[in-house]
């Protein structure tokens, strides 16, 4: 039997990118695909080129709405629609490569204990020119890879390792877990990512599967906050999975999960001091030794604390002296 893919395919301002994004569905080979745009009250041409594509195709149904619900209310509008086997939110201005929604259907029928599959992406930048988004800074060996909870959790490392354009949902699953948060605006595909991983095991296929454009009218980067809102956000998404993930060991994943956040808030808090943004800075440095106290007894937290001894002027002064010295070396 043939897999069934609903695929729901949230427009804003983005009309010039909808139809290859569609037609890349429609061309998927080995699945059974439906197509659902949601165009959220775009003020380009979405609206005609959702309403051609309709026409066009029967397995294409259109809606727009009359004003602007916001990606989160979009996103779960698209959720409540599917009802197919599997279920990918896929995002107007990226597109699937050939054979994306096969191969994640094949390891799903191979692995019932699947909840969700993602893969490698490739981020296409405006002047043409690509780079691997890969999720793992090792690439598994093999060609597909099955991670259990624990496994893929730890992956995550406390942030989004998933290129969203890649993540293929068994539907049953994403129903149990339910729809995005409202109030996690920039951290809610880690927190659904974290919370299907509650639900099973999670494939991994290691090649490229999707392109992620990176553009000037490119949405997500809107929503990529400044570091501080970065780490409270991972933080709020944390809790929302644990929330979840009654029947996980929670203890353990938290501080599995926290120390990971812990380590990037005191990099960022060194960051920030770089910068001259001391009151951010200083913010970071507590919520990493907040979240991990051990962070105290590290080298990131001794560089951090020696910055802060010395003060801005200081730390600007030997800054300047140490690049002077690397362009002499050079």
């Amino acid at each position: 039997m043939t897999t069934t893919v609903d695929i729901a395919i949230p427009c804003y301002r983005y009309g010039n990118f909808l139809r290859q994004c569609v037609e890349s569905v429609l061309s998927q080979e080995n699945v059974s695909v439906r197509v659902l745009i949601i165009d959220d009250a775009s003020p380009d041409n979405s609206a005609e080129v959702g309403a051609e594509l309709a026409r066009q195709y029967k397995n294409v149904e259109f809606r727009r709405h009359k004003a602007n619900k916001g990606h989160i209310a979009t996103y779960n509008e698209g959720i409540e629609w599917a009802s197919a086997d599997l279920f990918l939110l896929l995002s107007a201005d990226d597109y699937l490569l050939p054979g994306a929604l096969g191969a994640a259907a094949d390891l799903m029928a191979t692995t019932p204990s699947i909840s969700f599959v993602f893969s490698d992406a490739l981020m296409l930048f405006d002047d043409g020119t690509t780079q691997s988004c890969g999720p793992f800074p090792q690439i598994p060996a093999t060609r597909t890879s099955v991670l259990s909870s624990f496994e893929f959790i730890r992956a995550m490392k406390g942030r989004n390792i998933v290129p969203t354009a890649t993540a293929i949902v068994r539907t049953r699953a994403q129903k149990r877990v339910g729809g995005y948060s409202k109030e996690l605006p920039h951290a809610g595909d880690m927190a659904m990512w974290l919370r299907l991983a509650a639900e099973g095991d999670v494939g991994f296929v290691n090649s490229h599967q999707a392109i992620y454009r990176m553009h000037a009218q490119n949405m997500s980067r809107s929503y990529i906050p400044s570091r501080l809102p970065d780490v409270v956000q991972r933080l709020a998404a944390i809790e929302n999975f644990l929330d979840y993930a009654v029947s996980l060991d929670r203890d353990l994943l938290r501080r599995m999960l926290l120390r990971e956040v812990g380590k990037d808030a005191i990099k960022l808090a060194s960051a920030a001091f770089n910068d001259g943004s001391e009151s951010t800075s200083h913010q970071l440095a507590l919520i990493a030794a907040d979240c991990y106290p051990g962070v105290r007894y590290t080298s990131l937290w001794l560089r951090y604390r020696i910055k802060c001894i010395m003060g801005q002027r200081a730390w600007r002064a030997l800054r300047s002296t140490y690049k002077r010295a690397e362009r002499v070396k050079s």
